[in-house]
């Protein structure tokens, strides 16, 4: 069932009134009066719809049913990734959606190639990369859009992140603990943090820093992982200690 995500949706509203990029997503999909889709307000509401007319610029919908998703996961998981080049920062923003990660932080550490810069083009990354969040949302079913953020300053995201009481730090060296003891040590938890290197890693110091912050520093097995794949493996393997993937 095609599935949109809508400002401020009233769910006592017997009728919907779809408009812009969504309206023209409805005309290229050749959806006809009578079919069903499902409407969001990214806050975890869905309205369950049928189309009853739509000419490309404006589409209407009676409401059938209004219910809580069911879509999202029990524990928020917070993913903070160290910014790579190239649409690597794409992969972990698609991928991370589809898993389940309620918001994707990246930012800016030692070891990081490329930096965000407000004067050249920072906000239309972040918007262009917040447009793939909700189009991977759609693909999933998911009741919200992660919100995709980046912050300049290392010590910055440690401290945002250690907000979180189950904290984890991916590190591929030194003095770590499993990550399924970390993740199985601090459960139960109402919400978790995950953070990843960049391309380079981390820098002893860096590690040292997360460590004083109350992280677990973890290991994920004796394979060397790209940066884009390592925040996947923490993030699933939370879901699947939760019961998320029952």
């Amino acid at each position: 069932m095609p599935r949109f995500f809508i400002d401020h949706i009233d769910p006592a509203a017997p009728t919907v009134t779809i408009t812009g990029r969504d309206a023209e997503h409805i005309r290229v999909l050749r959806m006809r009066p009578g079919e069903e889709l499902t409407l969001c307000d990214g806050k975890g509401t869905e309205l369950r719809c049928v189309l009853t007319a739509s000419d490309g610029k404006t589409a209407y919908a009676d409401v059938r049913e209004v219910a809580a998703s069911t879509s999202e996961a029990a524990v928020p998981v917070h993913i903070y990734a160290g910014l790579a080049k190239g649409d690597r920062v794409d992969y972990v923003v698609q991928k991370c959606t589809e898993l389940g990660a309620h918001d994707i932080t990246f930012f800016h550490c030692e070891r990081c190639i490329v930096r965000l810069d407000p004067k050249k083009g920072a906000e239309a990354k972040l918007t262009r990369l917040q447009r793939i969040a909700e189009e991977a949302a759609k693909q999933s079913g998911r009741g919200i859009i992660p919100q995709v953020r980046y912050l300049d300053s290392y010590d910055s995201m440690l401290q945002d992140a250690a907000l979180h009481p189950l904290k984890l730090f991916l590190y591929e060296t030194g003095d770590r603990i499993s990550l399924r003891s970390a993740i199985r040590g601090a459960l139960p938890a109402d919400s978790a943090a995950v953070i990843t290197g960049p391309e380079g890693g981390f820098t002893p110091a860096e590690a040292e820093a997360a460590r004083a912050a109350g992280f677990a520093v973890c290991a994920m097995g004796p394979r060397i992982l790209r940066c884009e794949t390592a925040p996947l493996i923490p993030l699933t393997a939370i879901l699947y200690e939760t019961g998320d993937l029952d």
